[in-house]
């Protein structure tokens, strides 16, 4: 069977590149999934909710973060991911996904992991 790995992300993005190498170097096929050209659908997002969370799905560092003003946002989970949907460059990036297995920003160890398998 081989290993093939889902990324979404944005060109941009230094961590998604760096993740995009990471998989190239090791030969492993990557589908990747640009978020300013598609957004990532909201089925997606809560994967990646549920196992780590909302709150880590958000870059509170990010430009688009402060230009919005969220610093002081409290909304509920939901209200969250329907505006990550809207708004992909709030997503700490990139998100990862092989079969179950899913990583959110740069998680070199984990996906070495993948990969010694």
């Amino acid at each position: 069977m081989t290993l093939s790995v889902q990324i979404f992300g944005t060109r941009k993005s230094s961590d998604t590149r760096k993740a995009q190498r990471f998989f190239a170097e090791r030969r492993i096929q990557v589908h990747f999934v640009d978020l300013m050209e598609r957004a990532a659908s909201l089925g997606e997002l809560r994967r990646f909710a549920q196992k780590f969370g909302v709150r880590a799905l958000i870059d509170p560092e990010s430009r688009r973060y402060r230009e919005m003003g969220l610093t002081a946002a409290a909304r509920s989970d939901e209200r969250w991911l329907d505006l990550l949907v809207d708004e992909p460059l709030l997503l700490r990036m990139p998100l990862v996904r092989q079969g179950h297995q899913l990583t959110v920003g740069l998680a070199e160890a984990e996906w070495r992991e993948w990969t010694a398998r």
